[in-house]
């Protein structure tokens, strides 16, 4: 009976792999077959974005991306940020678009990569085309987003809430404590905060400073934009925020924070008045119009601008999802700096950092290639210390006055678990050939010997970080040593400091490669690093971790952030540049 069960157990299983299959097939033929069909654009359309999703750099080739957008008859495929600010742009000239409509119910995307879009969405402006936004609810954030609009509208029964930044980090001293592990730090950098989660109860001073610093220069920037759009000034901004005046959609109309409180229909009948003739207008989904953009698009060139997207934390090897390994990411540009066709490298970068190992063999490749062919860097949300590593040595690098970067240091985390050793009743008996032979053991603290060890060691990689900086950027290396200390700065300072270049986005930073690679239009853009064959996009959704991931977050909620900092604890091996992490602004 057993053996049958066994075999009919096994067929079963093999039929759903093989139903599995056919379905992939199935589905690479739907997105292949969709590749050809040409996406016509009716008059008196309006382009709909919601942008209600994780905004990525990356343009989504995942192939069930596609076929969601074939099937759904909705909002469709999630279209990267490139591909927003293209629609965009061309919308302003298209003659079957009238306007656009900024339809906000949330947004995935930090303030980074939503400057860049506000930005694109004021250059809309100019056509005298309209923007209509509303929303159900308004958060900083959300409203900084939608207050580029022409008119912006909210639900009388919706919530509004403008009353400045905040930004919150969770400590877990306690936590291991209670546990019986106790985190040993050697770092280079006053200001290195990455590692006060594990050691202290409460912010330092220094890091309290530099956090304050940032988050007023964001707040800054987010309030002299809103009040260029709607004509407030930005001291009346801080004092509604101050004194949280805007309680209800009423409160921020009667304070022309928005221009009228109705529901969703009466926007669009005021869309339709828009339109002339008795024509009805036509929502049209980002994703559809990026499928026509595409479709009319793309440009064929022998001339290439590699585009190499760098999202993530820094890790040796190659890396996993929504890491930058050293190894993949090290073979792209070898291979790019080989390739003949590619003119000029644009470095995307979006990462607070990590292991300062991998990212001293990444920017080896960047030095290897700037040899070769322009390379120029574009800073999204963040890009700090090992992200600034690796992106210190271009030949220019654009930020967004909100971008998070700086914090040039680094550290070392050794976890002490003699405490939990003790209480599991665990002994470890060595035996070794010499003092040192043992050094790393977590069953007891580091002696004065191996913190001295570890000093130098953490010393002599600073002096390195210091030197890639100095090298990269010209600093004056009195001045450098004034501004790193692992301290972090916006693009706002960073400008004035001699961090990076200018301010600009993405397509900016294109638009450069392309001037030094003496392109002049005649060029085309593709994005690296390639996956390693057609299957990887398909399963990469679909991966053990990734499952586990998304099941431990819809267990634990709010706790996920908790679960995430023990996760990135495990994975913190060797010295690390890696800025203070986690820090959620409200």
């Amino acid at each position: 009976m057993k053996q049958f069960l066994k075999y009919v157990l096994a067929t079963i299983t093999g039929l759903v792999a093989l139903m599995f299959i056919f379905f992939l097939l199935f589905a690479s033929i739907i997105a292949s077959s969709s590749k050809g069909k040409e996406v016509s654009i009716e008059d008196n359309s309006v382009l709909h974005m919601k942008l209600n999703y994780m905004l990525q750099d990356r343009p989504h080739d995942n192939p069930f991306d596609q076929i969601a957008f074939d099937l759904s008859g909705g909002d469709g495929a999630p279209v990267g940020l490139m591909d927003v600010i293209k629609c965009i742009e061309e919308a302003k000239t298209d003659e079957n678009i009238e306007g656009i409509f900024l339809d906000l119910s949330a947004l995935g995307a930090g303030y980074g990569k939503l400057s860049e879009v506000r930005n694109a969405l004021e250059d809309f402006k100019s056509s005298g085309k309209f923007i209509y936004a509303y929303g159900e609810v308004f958060y900083n954030q959300s409203y900084y987003f939608a207050s580029v609009a022409d008119k912006i509208y909210m639900n009388p029964s919706g919530t509004i809430l403008f009353n400045g930044l905040a930004a919150d980090i969770t400590f877990m001293k306690r936590t291991l404590e209670k546990m019986g592990v106790e985190m040993q730090v050697i770092k280079r950098g006053k200001f290195k905060g990455a590692v006060e989660p594990f050691v202290l109860d409460e912010l330092s001073p220094e890091n309290r400073k530099q956090i304050t610093d940032y988050i007023e220069s964001i707040y800054g920037e987010l309030l002299a934009s809103i009040s260029k759009s709607r004509g407030i000034s930005v001291d009346e901004l801080r004092a509604i925020a101050n004194d949280v005046l805007v309680k209800s959609p009423q409160d921020a109309e009667r304070l022309k924070l928005i221009d009228g409180v109705v529901y969703r229909d009466n926007v669009l009948a005021q869309i339709e008045g828009q339109i002339e003739g008795d024509d009805d207008a036509n929502m049209l989904s980002l994703s559809k119009y990026n499928k026509s953009r595409t479709t009319k698009g793309g440009k064929l060139s022998k001339n290439k601008i590699a585009v190499v997207y760098a999202s993530g934390d820094i890790v040796s090897g190659k890396g996993g999802d929504g890491q930058i390994g050293s190894d993949k990411f090290a073979e792209s540009l070898r291979k790019l700096r080989e390739n003949d066709k590619i003119k000029a490298v644009v470095l995307r970068v979006n990462s607070p950092g990590g292991s300062a190992l991998a990212s001293d063999v990444i920017w080896r490749e960047t030095q290897l290639l700037k040899k070769e062919k322009p390379l120029i860097v574009s800073m999204g949300d963040v890009a700090a210390s090992g992200g600034y590593f690796i992106a210190c040595g271009a030949d220019s690098i654009f930020a967004m006055p909100n971008t998070v970067t700086g914090s040039i240091g680094v550290f070392a985390l050794y976890p002490n678990a003699e405490e939990l050793y003790e209480k599991l009743g665990l002994k470890t008996d060595v035996v070794k050939t010499s003092d040192m032979a043992d050094f790393g053991r977590i069953d007891r603290p580091l002696n004065d010997q191996e913190r001295a060890l570890l000093d130098v060691m953490i010393g002599d990689v600073y002096e390195t970080f210091l030197g890639r900086v100095t090298e990269g950027r010209g600093l004056d290396r009195a001045h450098l040593d004034t501004i790193a200390e692992g301290r972090v700065w916006t693009g706002e300072y960073a400008k004035r400091l001699g961090l990076i270049d200018e301010f600009g986005g993405l397509e900016k930073a294109i638009e450069v490669a392309a001037y030094k690679a003496g392109l002049e239009d005649d060029y085309a853009v593709r994005a690296y690093p390639k996956s390693e064959n057609p299957f990887e996009e398909i399963f990469g959704g679909f991966t053990m971790t990734s499952i586990k991931n998304k099941v431990v977050k819809q267990e634990l909620g709010e706790y996920y952030s908790v679960y995430q900092k023990m996760e990135r604890l495990k994975g913190l091996t060797g010295i690390q540049a890696l800025m203070p992490f986690d820090i959620n602004l409200n």
